[in-house]
């Protein structure tokens, strides 16, 4: 048909077509539209879902991992059967099933400074469902760089925030965060938690929008950082605007081509072990206990991760106290140092080597592995 919308496309989006503000035009962006969604996690799996129901042409996804058990609560694309399964596969079967007249692209790969303005040249605007800083400043940094606009969301225990970035007249995530946290300092959701309806509604409000944006309809998040209370059930928003000393878009901008993010986060690079902390897997934790070695067994999780589960014989001193309380760990003894998932016991083996206890390895993956590979009670 001359308008591009077969019969069964008119029929599916019937109640979008008397809207005043979509109406058959605004259908036709919509199937024009092309939408890179970084991450097929949290806030990629709703904003996916209803970008495809909406009638999005063009989806492109990036995401390198694997669907495992404990994002079931939230990422909502994946079920049961797709534990295991690519994550990048298992988003895409659901939005064909969705809506067959979607074109899914997928780029299988970690977005890097190499392939980021390579792989976002082809889409019209980007959303950003990251968790990691690195990867949020490097999607910022490619936008700006590209001219694309940046749908941006993030989640936090009971919090989220959402706004749009890049855009001609607004600011950059930079303007708003112009240095990362230092490493460790803000905890993931495997390490803090996550309520696992938060991203359902974050990830609603970037798809919505993206929808707003392609249709030129409405007020835009651009200049606003729209902050989500889950708790207390508020919004609230703060006005943003673009910092004129803003590095890269700024009037008189350095950064013009992407950097290391990882190093500019102050992440180790890669391959390399911080400080030479030392790693055992956890079936060698299980055959010292099996031996029954002489060791001693720090978790540093908070009491409400310990009450959950816990390995046997582990004493407990959570990160924030591990300072105070190096009294109670036995030098004389060899210390493994665990977490939920390695990243506060990495901390904490690098505290206890610096205040001379000598022999101090890490549990890799923490207590994640150990539920898989270990013994679980």
């Amino acid at each position: 048909m001359s308008h591009g919308l077969s019969r069964e496309e008119l029929l599916r989006y019937s109640r979008h077509l008397i809207l005043p503000e979509v109406g058959l035009i605004g259908q036709q962006k919509l199937k024009a539209a092309k939408v890179l969604l970084v991450g097929a996690g949290g806030l990629g799996s709703p904003t996916a879902m209803y970008l495809a129901a909406c009638g999005i042409g063009v989806i492109g996804i990036v995401d390198f991992d694997q669907v495992d058990l404990t994002n079931l609560h939230r990422q909502i694309i994946h079920g049961t059967s797709d534990v295991g399964r690519s994550k990048i596969d298992s988003a895409a079967d659901a939005i064909r099933d969705i809506n067959p007249n979607v074109e899914v692209v997928k780029h299988e790969t970690l977005l890097s400074s190499q392939n980021a303005l390579g792989i976002l040249s082809d889409y019209d605007l980007v959303i950003d469902g990251t968790d990691n800083f690195p990867t949020r400043y490097l999607v910022n940094d490619a936008c700006v760089l590209s001219g694309k606009l940046n749908v941006y969301g993030s989640i936090f225990r009971f919090e989220g925030q959402a706004t749009v970035f890049c855009s001609p007249e607004g600011p950059c995530y930079r303007c708003l965060y112009p240095e990362p946290p230092p490493p460790g300092m803000v905890p993931s959701c495997a390490e803090a938690g996550v309520l696992g309806v938060l991203p359902g509604v974050i990830g609603l409000i970037q798809a919505t929008e993206a929808v707003k944006l392609i249709l030129g309809a409405g007020e835009s998040l651009i200049g606003r950082l729209m902050l989500y209370d889950a708790l207390s059930m508020r919004f609230r928003e703060v006005r943003i605007r673009r910092d004129p000393d803003c590095p890269i878009c700024g009037e008189n901008p350095t950064i013009k081509e992407l950097i290391d993010y990882d190093q500019f986060c102050g992440l180790p690079v890669k391959g390399e072990q911080p400080t030479e902390i030392q790693e055992i897997e956890a079936s060698e934790l299980k055959a010292m206990m099996d031996r029954r070695d002489r060791f001693t067994l720090v978790d540093v999780r908070e009491p409400d991760e310990f009450a959950i589960c816990r390995i046997p014989g582990s004493i407990l001193i959570p990160l924030g106290q591990l300072e105070a309380r190096l009294g109670e760990v036995d030098n004389s003894l060899p210390i493994v140092v665990h977490c939920q998932s390695g990243g506060r016991s990495a901390k904490a083996c690098a505290t206890l080597k610096s205040r001379g206890f000598h022999y101090v390895v890490n549990l890799r993956g923490g207590m994640n592995e150990w539920l898989k590979q270990g013994e679980p009670t």
